[in-house]
């Protein structure tokens, strides 16, 4: 307590100290973008500054002005369809700060400014494995969600059960071992349950961001894996307002989803609104047959305020959202018949199924005083989830309350040297309210302190950190699971880590750039590891924990080599996962009425394997894109580790140009998904053959009544194959993955 009392303390004090600092004058960030062979000026250059969520775009002479700033160092993105991203770190130090660019054409698309832990990053600047993907492309594939959009990415796969719970996969790792990061904040759903799903929407959103390995240092607990980072859509340009509607409609289960937003910048503030929801019938399989009530629908309502001053900037988001996900194993297996068969697209949710309110609030602020920066971030989070498991009556009900402070402290050592320390620290609460109980009442705190280091050499930069975590656990007395007639007590325990990262990333000229890394995470075990003790109806398993279990740790070594020229791009990766104490499910010869009885098991494990990726630019028209992924996974003694994807290649043509008659940036694209057969299932699976699937898509922006609307048409698995993903967990019921199903989507501007 002494230790929390102080970190309240001293931030208290840091935060004082900036508040009270004298006013410094307005910053202004103007200049000039011109094309850097033609020299001619670009008009509606996108100027974005992600700390500050401000930006505006270069009007017809090549100019723009951005006021309102804060002193301090700043990376600056300017982006422009056609154009290489240039990212470029800005000081602003005087009262008019100019910066003139000239854009080098491209006909491969460019890296964003990407944000790891709290610190803002070109990709060529760290040693961190991130891709970054779209919501241009996640459109583009015609994804479901968030889960199935990131499945695109080599090395990234997707558990599911059904088309709309899924929960990602990387590398292996899924769960509590990949820590999502929702508006700037851990973001927890109860994930450590098999058919629980990541239960975030792509509405509202800019791009995902997926860091592979283990980045304890600056995430901490469940970053084992890799961590997931949901980016917030971009603000209105300064000066303007804002009003879109974004449509789309879904063949396989005549499903919708729809959303409307506004959105609004001033000078010193920016604020916007945006509501949608979707809903799905059940779908079915590549030989046409129903999956009943694998059926989901949702509502979803996003609002955020953003100040700019000139020693203060924050960032403040709200998010509430209502989901239903129809349980399906038992409507298949015909037990208790709790589900009748209906009409082919209805959505009625009168059977089985999970009900998710969810509901965050964030405040994200950063304070400056010269070149050093203090950084804030707090966050409530509330998951509450039930469960109607027949009887048209809840059965399962727990709520989750998060309560999250993570503080960062920045400043220059010297002009080649970043120093941060902070400290993240958690709060949640886990309360029963239902009849049927599978985890016990339980109060858990995390509280951390860590110090990073940044050193750039122009050629080299090198980055270094140790972190300290300590975490309590404490369960609490609740029939039927933790009690002495059970033999699973209640406990109290604190569990300690120490964890490190070193890495460089080499920029050799223009071209390359490698990539070396070693660092390590660890998680603790969840409530369902230690002390489960009863049937989890979704995935038919009575599940018994042991609150003995050990604190998983691992080490990961990567290696990762970049090459990048006009008309060509390549990226290979390969790394080793040693773990300690990898925790897993292991079936025992016993059962309850008929249910197999499966208990938590520990031991030692490595992951190792890699990916490769190819773009190539054959002409200015053709883009022809290639990956492969590959994945080893074993225990010490020898067995396979459980839900290791199988090895799987991603061939992709596509055909663009910038304007065809009366058409803009339209474009055609084929690609086949290549999944080769898993035969190295684990104890309690089954192989699955290989498969492959056929795709296409196409799209344009078209001018309706002098407003640019963009319509994109994407086909998934045109052939209709009905095929078992290995990481699917229907297939234990012999239910086929979703068959053909062919999206429309439109984005129109009101404005």
């Amino acid at each position: 307590m002494s230790y929390i009392i102080s970190i309240c303390k001293y931030s208290l004090i840091a935060i004082f100290c900036f508040l009270t600092s004298y006013l410094n004058a307005q910053q202004v960030l103007n200049g000039k973008v011109v094309d850097n062979q033609t020299k001619s000026n670009l008009m509606g250059v996108a100027v974005f500054i992600p700390e500050l969520n401000k930006g505006t775009s270069t009007l017809q002479d090549g100019t723009y002005s951005i006021t309102n700033l804060p002193k301090g160092n700043f990376h600056v993105q300017y982006s422009y369809l056609g154009y290489k991203t240039q990212i470029e770190n800005v000081v602003l130090k005087d009262s008019i700060n100019t910066v003139n660019l000239s854009l080098e054409p491209t006909l491969i698309e460019s890296d964003e400014v990407v944000i790891y832990g709290m610190q803002n990053s070109a990709v060529n600047e760290t040693a961190t494995n991130i891709t970054s993907l779209s919501m241009t492309t996640i459109k583009e594939n015609g994804s479901l969600h968030i889960s199935d959009a990131v499945s695109k990415i080599p090395g990234v796969s997707q558990l599911t059960t059904g088309a709309g719970i899924s929960k990602p996969v990387i590398r292996g790792l899924y769960g509590n071992r990949i820590q999502t990061v929702l508006m700037g904040l851990r973001f927890d759903n109860q994930q450590w349950q098999d058919e629980h799903g990541l239960g975030v929407t792509d509405i509202g959103i800019d791009r995902v961001e997926v860091i592979k390995g283990p980045e304890a240092l600056l995430y901490g607990s469940e970053a084992m894996g890799g961590v997931l980072n949901i980016i917030e859509e971009k603000p209105a340009e300064m000066g303007k307002t804002k009003y879109d509607l974004n449509q789309t409609f879904y063949s396989n289960t005549l499903g919708t989803a729809s959303d409307f937003g506004i959105k609004k910048s001033t000078e010193n503030r920016n604020w916007r609104i945006r509501i949608g929801a979707e809903s799905h019938a059940d779908y079915q399989d590549g030989n046409n047959y129903r999956v009943l009530n694998s059926r989901y629908q949702g509502f979803y309502l996003k609002t955020s305020l953003a100040y700019t001053h000139k020693t203060w900037s924050s960032v403040n988001n709200f998010m509430s959202s209502f989901n239903q996900f129809g349980f399906v194993a038992d409507t298949i297996t015909n037990i208790d018949d709790r589900k009748d068969f209906d009409a082919r697209y209805s959505r009625t949710m009168d059977g089985p199924k999970h009900v998710v309110l969810f509901t965050i609030l964030t405040s994200q602020n950063t304070f400056y005083r010269g070149k050093s920066k203090l950084k804030l971030n707090l966050g409530i989070h509330s998951n509450l989830r039930m469960e109607n498991e027949g009887g048209n009556r809840i059965s399962l009900n727990m709520l989750l309350n998060s309560y999250a402070a993570n503080i960062m402290w920045e400043t220059p050592v010297s002009p080649k040297i970043l120093l941060s320390v902070g400290s993240q620290n958690i709060f949640q609460t886990n309360n029963n309210y239902g009849s049927r109980i599978i985890i016990p009442d339980a109060d858990l705190f995390e509280a951390s302190a860590y110090s990073y280091l940044k050193q750039n050499y122009h050629w080299v930069i090198i980055e270094s950190g140790i972190r300290y975590d300590e975490k309590y656990i404490q369960t609490f007395e609740i029939a039927p699971v933790n009690n002495a007639s059970n033999q699973i007590y209640p406990f109290a325990k604190w569990r300690g880590s120490l964890n490190g990262s070193l890495g460089a990333s080499f920029v050799l000229g223009e071209h390359w750039n490698i990539k070396l890394n070693s660092c390590t995470g660890y998680r603790s075990p969840n409530l369902a590891e230690l002390s489960s003790n009863g049937l989890h109806e979704g995935t038919m398993r009575y599940e018994i924990g042991d609150p003995n279990l050990k604190t998983e740790q691992n080490i990961c070594t990567e290696a990762d080599l970049s090459y990048e020229i006009k008309l060509l791009k390549i990226n290979i990766a390969a790394y080793r996962n040693r773990f300690l104490n990898y925790i897993y499910l292991a079936p025992a010869n016993t059962e309850y009425y008929g249910f197999k009885i499966y208990n938590y098991l520990q031991q030692n494990a490595i992951l190792q394997g890699g990916e490769a990726t190819i773009d190539f630019r054959v002409i200015e028209w053709l883009d022809i894109t290639s990956s492969y992924a590959m994945l080893l996974a074993k225990a010490d003694d020898g067995s396979n580790l459980p839900f290791i994807p199988a090895n799987k290649v991603r061939e992709e043509i596509k055909f663009e140009t910038e304007h065809l008659k009366k058409l803009s940036h339209p474009f055609l694209k084929f690609g086949i998904d290549y999944v080769f057969a898993q035969n190295s299932p684990a104890q309690f699976e089954t192989s699955t053959p290989t498969y492959y699937l056929l795709n296409a898509g196409l799209g344009a922006d078209i001018t309706i009544k002098k407003h640019l609307v963009s319509f994109i048409i994407c086909g998934n698995n045109l052939l209709n194959q009905a095929y078992y993903d290995h990481l699917s967990r229907f297939k234990y019921y012999g239910i086929y993955n979703i068959g053909r199903n062919i999206s429309f989507n439109m984005h129109i501007p009101l404005n």
